[in-house]
């Protein structure tokens, strides 16, 4: 009886082990899923998620992460190591670029969509376009009254965003030319808000990218023009974006939407970006308000 006993305790221990080594092997599977981290502009960051969902999709070895917090944050993630992907609205600055290399860090830069800074004012607004001018006036708060460009008699309120936002800096350089934003403007974390603020508020006015203003409830995308003698170009054609005035950069305030990443890459990266790149991808582009690279 002893002998069958110590058999039967015998081939217990045996399947007790081969069940833990299929658990072992399960969780070893599941360790080995790449994970990619995303991080920075907030502009980007309902693009990113949707190509971020679709490529896991087909593609369920490999998760995909996404957060936003400005072009800035998303810059200094990858440099600390704690993202795989910058995803920044705007170009690297010189400052940044240096921080890399004082690192030893090689990044490269790919070139996703396009996209055009919109300017926004609530759709009872009789304004239909503005100069240059007239926008640096108004967002530096020498211009206090929509009167002075052409508006009913009401008081400006400025919204804007904060320093982290690529957004923000290409704005202020472009159109402030260096200058300091009036310290008036209501700054809002992404500028989702800032459409919601807008389209509240009659006496508003902010700047953002096309995706988050197009069809937008209450807002008016008014015309841009370089000197008050030029003709005025919309970022907004019928019901979708202008494809040729923003690509070809006519409309004034154009930028290209960039992933940056160090240049040794991760398993999974480099399929992601040629995923990005693909017509799938380029078509959520389309999808999502902005504007596909061909």
């Amino acid at each position: 009886m002893f002998n069958r006993f110590r058999t039967g305790a015998g081939r217990f221990l045996l399947a007790a082990v081969f069940f833990s080594m299929l658990l072992t092997s399960g969780c070893d599977k599941s360790a080995s899923k790449v994970t990619i981290y995303l991080k920075g502009s907030d502009t980007m960051v309902n693009l990113c998620q949707r190509w971020a969902e679709a490529y896991m999709k087909v593609n369920p070895n490999v998760r995909v992460v996404v957060t936003g917090g400005g072009s800035g944050n998303g810059i200094t993630a990858l440099l600390n190591g704690s993202a795989d992907f910058a995803c920044m609205s705007r170009e690297l600055l010189p400052a940044e670029i240096k921080r890399a290399e004082t690192r030893g860090i090689k990044l490269t830069s790919v070139k996703t969509a396009f996209d055009g800074i919109t300017i926004a004012v609530n759709s009872s607004n009789i304004i239909e376009e503005l100069s240059l001018n007239d926008l640096k006036g108004l967002f530096t708060g020498k211009i206090k009254n929509f009167r002075a460009v052409g508006g009913d008699d009401l008081p400006v309120n400025l919204y804007g965003r904060d320093n982290n936002s690529g957004t923000y800096t290409i704005f202020k350089e472009m159109i402030l030319k260096g200058e300091d934003f009036a310290s008036a403007t209501q700054v809002l974390q992404g500028t989702a808000a800032l459409a919601e603020a807008v389209a509240g508020d009659k006496r508003g006015i902010a700047y953002g990218g096309i995706g988050y203003f197009i069809k937008k409830s209450g807002i008016k995308i008014v015309k841009i023009k370089g000197d008050a003698d030029d003709k005025s170009k919309s970022p907004v054609e019928e019901d979708h974006p202008n494809y040729e005035e923003i690509r070809s950069g006519q409309y004034l305030i154009s930028r290209p939407l960039l992933l940056i990443s160090r240049s040794q890459k991760k398993a999974g990266m480099e399929e992601f970006i040629n995923f990005i790149l693909s017509g799938e991808g380029q078509k959520i582009v389309a999808g999502m308000n902005y504007i596909p690279l061909n």
